[in-house]
């Protein structure tokens, strides 16, 4: 995302690395709703330290919240599905004013806008990714070395899709560790006992629901093959065949 600022929209861009604030708040946190909670309010602090420290008056928040995000996050009137980070995880004493350009639009609504502002592709059919980040990816408590997993589980994921020419098929493909499960396998004349990581890919037009993918065998046979001899921690790879209802696309 730097160099997508920096290449095609020449903004100058703030990048902070707060990974060890947000793993730090997150030690021992294993319920999905709180990491959620815990990730919107750092999410503003940070953004509320940059504009201090950097010297920049900064009134305005600008988010890309979209209307399933609103209606999954609950009302009065709805049930709340997960609290999107960006809704329901925002902290009340904030200190900028919230502007959100796309809050009644659905996904495939706003890549027409951004088609029309003649957004590159890479960004127009960009896979949507959980604000809360790969948190939600991960079944548990968040670490560094399970971060470390579900990132190369989820670079597999990415490389095999795109070696079988099936991104544009796909509305997001990727991996999910489950942290708090362990599974007894075997590697060489030695037991393992190791976590399980789940593969999902989902076709869908403005995720309020989606339907899992029909992956052809041999790159279901790759993907697994591959994170179990390249993840470190991971001896089993199932993949989920849930449509949304009843689960929802992302793990938490």
């Amino acid at each position: 995302m730097v160099a997508t600022f920096g290449e095609h929209f020449q903004v100058p861009l703030v990048h902070a690395r707060r990974e060890e604030l947000f793993l730090s708040k997150l030690a021992g946190v294993t319920d999905p709703e709180q990491k959620r909670r815990i990730i919107g309010e750092q999410f503003i602090r940070v953004f509320e330290e940059i504009a201090r420290t950097e010297g920049r008056e900064a009134r305005f928040l600008v988010q890309g919240t979209l209307y399933p995000d609103v209606i999954e996050s609950g009302s009065r009137t709805a049930a709340r599905i997960k609290s999107h980070h960006n809704v329901g995880g925002l902290p009340e004493d904030m200190e900028f004013e919230l502007v959100e350009p796309l809050r009644d639009l659905f996904k495939d609504e706003v890549r027409k806008v951004g088609e029309e502002l003649g957004l590159p592709e890479e960004i127009v059919r960009r896979q949507p990714f959980p604000g809360p980040g790969l948190a939600v990816r991960i079944v548990g408590e968040v670490t560094t070395e399970r971060l470390d997993a579900v990132r190369t589980a989820d670079r597999v994921v990415q490389e095999e899709v795109r070696r079988a020419g099936l991104v544009s098929d796909l509305w997001q493909a990727f991996a999910v560790l489950l942290g708090g499960v362990q599974s007894v396998g075997v590697m060489g004349d030695g037991r393992t006992y190791e976590h399980p990581v789940v593969v999902r890919a989902v076709t869908s037009e403005d995720a309020m629901t989606a339907d899992w993918a029909r992956l052809p065998y041999g790159v279901l046979e790759r993907i697994s093959s591959r994170i179990v001899a390249e993840v470190l921690g991971v001896n089993r790879v199932t993949y989920d065949i849930t449509s949304k209802p009843p689960g929802t696309i992302e793990w938490e």
